[in-house]
């Protein structure tokens, strides 16, 4: 069976084929990136922190003043509806990925186009987790070699990181960066305007001192979902984590270090700019933490990544993807 063709999306109050899903030439999110987003993932087909997303995502409507008048538990059944439709069409060890978008819609000046939805669009997709995660099963074992780009993270004075937006260059350029360097395992690492470690292009980072895990203040970065469940999954193992400035001394200098991100949970960072960190790929309190994660959900994380590879021959896909930046040849 053809998912491609089968799949549907929930748009604008229908489900229609996800091949149909289309927004307007018009639309502010073209013309300004004027949508934000929501993305998720599913242990066993159960949604993770789901309503936290839905928090994260309606923070982000009210503060950029997009006049939705769905409600959030309105929004919670859509999403519902759409994974029950598409459910029958995944694989029993399928994971599913929803990508939530919200744009303001057309701008004024075009609403007068015959056949054009006016207002805000929402559009709540379903795919599947391992298209997102595919050739990631190996960084497991050999962790990811940060590199520190000269394209820095926009402070919140000038785009507001904690919204989460489509308003993304910054994060393309800093990943077409990293593509010249040799490799097949370099993930981008912003600083701040001050010099200061931000965050990764759609990942949150750790590092590991003395036993105690750190992570960068969240004034310039995305608060990340998985970087919050860090904080509970330290508690559980009675570890201290906190926020604080992070130099690029600190982080060569650090144990461990680490990615957080939805799709695959944590990555271990066994590098910077190619000088490695600590004295294995993974260390002990990643490890954990890991373990910890995988326990909670009832998922191997590792071993679902790492098998969906096995069956597609870890081959992932040329092109760009939101860690990376990868050029047809």
């Amino acid at each position: 069976m053809n998912q491609e063709k089968c799949r549907v999306v929930w748009f604008n109050g229908e489900l229609i084929p996800e091949s149909e899903a289309r927004i307007s030439i018009y639309d502010s999110a073209l013309m300004f990136g004027d949508m934000v987003f929501e993305m998720t993932r599913s242990f066993n087909k159960v949604q993770f922190r789901l309503r936290e997303h839905l928090e994260r995502l309606y923070s982000s409507i009210k503060y950029v003043r997009i006049p939705l008048e769905m409600s959030i538990d309105e929004m919670e059944t859509h999403i519902y509806e759409t994974i029950e439709a598409n459910d029958p069409l995944f694989a029993a060890d399928d994971e599913h990925r929803l990508m939530i978008d919200v744009s303001r819609g057309i701008l004024s000046i075009y609403q007068g186009i015959v056949g054009t939805h006016k207002g805000p669009n929402v559009i709540i997709a379903d795919f599947p987790l391992r298209w997102t995660v595919a050739g990631m099963g190996k960084l497991f074992d050999r962790g990811i070699n940060a590199v520190i780009t000269s394209q820095r993270a926009i402070p919140a004075q000038l785009l507001e990181p904690k919204v989460k937006n489509r308003s993304r260059i910054h994060y393309m350029m800093a990943n077409i960066e990293v593509s010249q360097c040799e490799g097949e395992n370099n993930w981008a690492l912003l600083l701040d305007p001050d010099g200061f470690v931000a965050e990764g292009t759609g990942d949150n980072f750790f590092i590991v001192k003395d036993g105690v895990i750190i992570t960068p203040e969240p004034r310039n970065i995305l608060r990340g979902i998985s970087r919050g469940y860090i904080f509970e999954l330290a508690q559980k193992l009675s570890l201290s984590c906190i926020e604080k400035n992070i130099e690029p001394y600190d982080v060569i200098t650090a144990d461990e270090a680490f990615m957080t991100g939805t799709p695959f949970c944590i990555l271990p960072v066994s590098s910077l700019n190619n000088i490695p960190i600590g004295n294995e790929p993974m260390g002990n309190i990643t490890r954990q933490l890991l373990d910890t994660w995988s326990s909670g959900v009832g998922v191997n994380i590792v071993g679902q990544i790492k098998q969906w590879d096995s069956e597609r021959g870890a081959q992932a896909a040329v092109g760009p993807s939101p860690y990376s930046f990868k050029p047809k040849i």
